[in-house]
């Protein structure tokens, strides 16, 4: 058996920087995030940067689980990060409401005014702002990721902050955020090396 590439033990959950945005303190809903934490056994490592815009991407996405282990985590710190939805969802009753509460942001995909442009905008008038996104697209194995959150990040002048699920260690992982250049393909290349040795529930990053 393969030795764990974390050691044992650690913080459930870990220390938000003074620039983090952060959602109103809610002692409740961050006891649910680290219960849930605790009894699914998973903990976090590394640290996050002290920034307040970044565009955090989370790899490898192979389940469902990922999306739990990931609001549980993100109750649990009371981080405030942003994701986007289809507008339509929004006009459901209760749905609404609900995921504008976990900090789900209606965009409108017809709008000429594309998604990366209305992103991109929402990052730059805002004075702290955390966009996350899966880079993959989907639950699948994929050879080349979306480069979209490329796009988001490098429009609005922010780096990316690359987050894992190593499903072996049950570990939600934080590495250092990466600035971007000129050269698209690179980056990608760049970022997808450093998420090699990261292992999903159902496969890792080809």
């Amino acid at each position: 058996m393969d030795a764990p590439l974390h050691p044992p033990g650690g913080p459930r959950v870990l220390p938000l920087p003074p620039q983090a945005p952060r959602v109103p303190p809610n002692p409740f809903t961050r006891w649910i995030g680290r219960t849930v934490l605790r009894l699914g056994g998973w903990r976090m490592v590394g640290a996050f940067p002290d920034l307040p815009k970044v565009v955090l991407i989370g790899a490898p996405h192979s389940t469902n689980w990922d999306g739990i282990w990931g609001f549980a985590a993100k109750m649990a710190l009371g981080l405030d990060i942003k994701i986007l939805g289809k507008d339509s969802l929004f006009r459901v009753p209760v749905l609404g409401a609900l995921l504008r509460r976990f900090g789900v942001i209606p965009v409108d995909r017809s709008a000429a005014h594309g998604v990366v442009e209305q992103a991109a905008d929402m990052i730059m008038a805002a004075d702290r702002l955390w966009f996350g996104l899966a880079p993959e697209g989907t639950r699948r194995l994929v050879e080349r990721w979306k480069p979209g959150f490329w796009k988001i990040a490098r429009a609005a002048g922010v780096p990316v902050l690359p987050a894992y699920f190593h499903y072996p260690d049950k570990v939600i992982g934080i590495g250092p955020p990466f600035e971007l250049t000129d050269d698209m393909d690179a980056d990608l290349a760049r970022i997808r090396d450093w998420y090699r040795p990261w292992q999903g529930k159902y496969h890792g990053t080809p």
